[in-house]
């Protein structure tokens, strides 16, 4: 299991505790500081089965408000700009969620 982490981040925080109360053996990626390949975010977003615009933070600086919904270009950009990725995302095998 990993888990796609910001310290930052309250939810992100909340999601990390919850796995560590439940004993949950886990990977932590500072995704911010070790940001995805466009590979693994394809792959991710697969898991998740999203679209990358519909993972994407809309309030930060860098979210491309023009972009057409190109999934390559959106991975490319989110990739170059991780703080776009919504988190906390939380891969377990052939599974994976977004911690509300």
């Amino acid at each position: 299991m990993e888990i796609w982490h910001n310290p930052r981040c309250s939810k992100s925080r909340a999601a990390k505790q919850r796995l560590d109360d439940e004993g949950v053996e886990y990977t932590e990626r500072r995704y911010l500081d070790d940001a995805p390949t466009e590979e693994e975010l394809d792959h991710v977003l697969t898991l998740l089965g999203k679209e990358p615009w519909e993972i994407a933070r809309t309030k930060e600086p860098a979210y491309p408000k023009l972009l057409e919904h190109d999934r390559a270009k959106w991975i490319a950009h989110m990739v170059a700009n991780p703080s776009l990725i919504e988190r906390p995302i939380i891969i377990d095998g052939d599974k994976a969620h977004i911690e509300r």
